[in-house]
């Protein structure tokens, strides 16, 4: 390999070297896009502002919004957001004029106070009859479940309007697959029935019953549900269901 050849062949490789590294310089000065630490919305800061094409006061107008105005956020190219029209159209606007809008949380709705959850004296009278043999005995009181008053005088309800007196229901099942159904979680759960004149007549109908009174009296159950429902049949029928967790 004589010297004029391989004098080229050194001129043609520090070029090549050269053009990479300016080429390389060239990518590495661009801003790159991000969404790190991105919110979902900015809000507007400025009187008036114009959304560009891109992140430089030189790229054209594609847009205008106001004071106060917000809108959705995509992304960020250096100090610039990224923005999401309504119109479908994409720009950005400068982070001086533009702040992060976080839209304050809604209050958290208060859980119902025990008194709320009683819908009438009926249901009042039986929950204090049933805590009352309860603390005869050293347990402690049964704690009302909201989930379990809905699905307690769903199941009232239910066996008036299909004439039926049963812990199965044709609508929902089984207490346990009802229960379910409505999202109860439970390790331990039982039902009482009662068809009855009054509250007194059917607390001691169940209390004479051995099966009836081991659920009123059962140390593993902490929840209860009450359902009275006016009946032809029965005068009003009543349903206890409990669950321990």
């Amino acid at each position: 390999m004589n010297r004029k050849y391989l004098k080229l062949l050194w001129t043609a490789l520090l070029s090549l070297c050269l053009s990479t590294t300016v080429f390389t310089s060239t990518v590495n000065a661009q801003t790159l896009f991000t969404r790190a630490n991105v919110p979902a919305q900015v809000k507007i800061t400025a009187s008036s502002l114009n959304v560009r094409s891109g992140p430089s006061v030189a790229k054209i107008v594609v847009g205008l919004l106001y004071k106060d105005q917000i809108v959705d956020c995509i992304g960020k190219i250096g100090t610039w957001w990224v923005i999401h029209l309504e119109n479908d159209t994409v720009g950005l606007v400068s982070g001086n004029y533009a702040k992060p809008y976080y839209p304050p949380s809604p209050a958290p709705t208060p859980s119902p106070t025990p008194s709320q959850l009683i819908s009438n004296v009926e249901e009042q009278k039986m929950l204090d009859l049933i805590n009352s043999e309860r603390s005869k005995v050293g347990l402690t009181p049964l704690k009302l479940d909201s989930k379990l008053m809905e699905v307690a005088k769903l199941k009232a309800e239910d066996m008036v309007k299909n004439n039926y007196f049963s812990h199965t229901s044709p609508t929902y099942g089984s207490p346990f697959d009802m229960m379910k159904k409505f999202g109860i979680t439970f390790q331990t759960a039982a039902e009482n029935l009662a068809g009855n004149s009054s509250v007194e007549a059917a607390h001691n109908a169940l209390m004479l019953s051995e099966e009836h009174r081991k659920n009123i009296l059962n140390s593993s159950y902490d929840y209860i549900g009450i359902g009275i429902s006016p009946s032809p049949v029965y005068g009003k029928v009543f349903v206890q269901m409990f669950i321990g967790r």
